[in-house]
């Protein structure tokens, strides 16, 4: 079962997910959350498997309580999807890098939203990869040089050469192609640089593959 978190103002909003959420087989909502503060208390004691989280709230917003969970220790299993009015929010990026699994837009299409809910509760993939991948190159390329490479030293050449292609969008399948090994082999290597780098899934791999100069804005 699939137990979501909603956190959001708007009272009308967090109702239609509720009844659509609640609607789908092993997937039910736990709990609602007004304002950014009220959802990292109700994370807290609720432990959901997802946070839906709009970025933008009176008070703690969605992207300080987005930081919040992201670096508390007893939380590393919860995923976070923001929830933003524009694709190309400017908080969207900042969101990433503090522990965001992905993004969506509120208007989504209903079964877009249900199928974001289950991939990113697996763990298994960005959510609008394309999106998101634009705007990670958009935002790297105008913050400053890649500084941090030496973050990279744990990792082995292959561990590196697997974090590249997972940071121009690739799926396991597709890296396990190019690479000329068995998806399970490619997953293997995609969990031990996960867990090497410290990132909680995919997305943030996406973001250490930028800013560490690995892969450069455009290689899309």
């Amino acid at each position: 079962m699939i137990r979501v978190l909603l956190a959001d103002d708007q009272a009308l909003v967090r109702a239609g997910f509720r009844a659509l959420l609640d609607a789908q087989e092993g997937m039910t909502v736990v709990g609602e959350a007004g304002d950014g503060e009220q959802a990292v208390l109700l994370t807290r004691d609720l432990r959901p498997d997802v946070v839906l989280m709009d970025i933008r709230m009176p008070g703690t917003d969605g992207l300080t309580a987005t930081r919040r969970i992201g670096d508390d220790p007893a939380l590393t299993d919860v995923r976070i999807v923001m929830l933003t009015t524009f694709e190309l929010d400017e908080y969207v990026f900042e969101a990433l890098r503090g522990g965001a699994s992905g993004f969506l837009v509120k208007d989504t299409e209903p079964a877009e939203l249900i199928q974001a809910v289950r991939v990113v509760a697996s763990g298994d993939a960005l959510l609008s990869p394309g999106v998101t991948r634009r705007l990670i190159a958009e935002y790297v390329a105008r913050a400053k040089e890649p500084g941090i490479a030496t973050r990279l030293d744990p990792l082995t050449e292959r561990e590196r050469e697997v974090l590249s292609l997972v940071g121009t969008g690739m799926t396991n399948d597709e890296i396990a192609a190019r690479l000329y090994m068995s998806p399970a082999t490619a997953k293997t290597h995609v969990s031990r640089t996960m867990s090497k780098l410290h990132a909680r899934d995919r997305a943030q791999l996406v973001v250490i593959a930028y800013e560490s100069g690995l892969v450069k804005p455009g290689w899309l």
